[in-house]
């Protein structure tokens, strides 16, 4: 009798008897989850033979990211979704972001004002649009932007995703959205420590609520702070594209990131961020 093409000694309610009988010198137990105390019984019956017993977990269905052995008051545990973004690389993160956005924010204290301007003379409503998003954790926040649709857009149609010929814009907005310049006081919600700089872009809590019941290990990419810019965006997978990509490079983001890498996706934003074709 075999399975697979290996010899089958016998069902575990026989492990005892054939360790005994063949001189097994090491066990290695590999149950699922769901057979927790069938593996309990399986190592209490081996205990009584002269038998190492080695367990292998069954993760592989529960990692998404990077595991990590941790001691909880004594007891390990395995940290299934730990980032690099911790402790000390989270705190030169922080210091990176308060940086920039400062330096930034003094720098287009005029071109803001320029905009301002222009927002408010070519229609009626707001200079700032002001919209809920998630961030860290599932937080919510709300975002800045400079406002490019007209006043009470989404009153009829609710939120809804833009689209090339987004009839909601007003002129200026058009080109603001399409310079990503819409974009820029976000740079208020970096200082305040809501945003970074580069991590995944957030979005509206309806859309996640939709996003995680159909996109597998879509909540990982809320384990960092949202970012003005990602790796999705500026490997173009942003405005009106596939969601699936936009995870799939959200996670990569956070499971290999580096200062290095911070760097790298600022400078590429600054290379393809501006008047990008789902910039709209």
């Amino acid at each position: 009798m075999d399975n697979r093409g290996l010899p089958l000694l016998g069902t575990i309610d026989d492990a005892a008897e054939i360790a005994a009988r063949e001189a097994v010198h090491h066990l290695y137990v590999a149950l699922p989850p769901d057979q927790h105390v069938r593996m309990l019984q399986l190592i209490e019956s081996t205990s009584r033979e002269c038998v190492d017993v080695k367990v292998v977990p069954d993760l592989l269905q529960v990692i998404a990211l990077r595991a990590r052995l941790e001691d909880l008051d004594g007891v390990p545990v395995i940290n299934i979704n730990d980032v690099p973004l911790q402790g000390f690389n989270s705190l030169v993160k922080r210091a990176i972001d308060i940086v920039v956005s400062s330096a930034a924010l003094v720098v287009m204290v005029i071109p803001f004002a320029i905009i301002a301007v222009l927002v408010k003379l070519t229609s009626r409503g707001p200079v700032f649009y002001r919209q809920e998003r998630m961030g860290l954790d599932g937080r919510r926040f709300l975002i800045y932007k400079f406002r490019s649709m007209y006043h009470d857009a989404e009153a009829e149609t609710g939120p809804i995703f833009a689209r090339d010929d987004d009839p909601r814009r007003t002129p200026v907005g058009r080109l603001l959205r399409q310079s990503n310049i819409d974009e820029l006081p976000q740079l208020w919600n970096v200082a305040r420590g809501e945003m970074s700089i580069v991590g995944p872009r957030p979005e509206r809590p309806n859309f996640v609520a939709e996003f995680k019941d159909r996109i597998p290990q879509y909540m990982l990419r809320h384990k960092v702070k949202a970012g003005m810019t990602g790796w999705a965006q500026v490997h173009g997978w942003r405005g009106n594209t596939s969601i699936e990509k936009r995870i799939e490079y959200d996670l990569y983001y956070i499971e290999n990131w580096s200062v290095r890498l911070d760097f790298k996706i600022m400078w590429l934003t600054l290379l393809r961020g501006f008047f990008h074709k789902h910039a709209y």
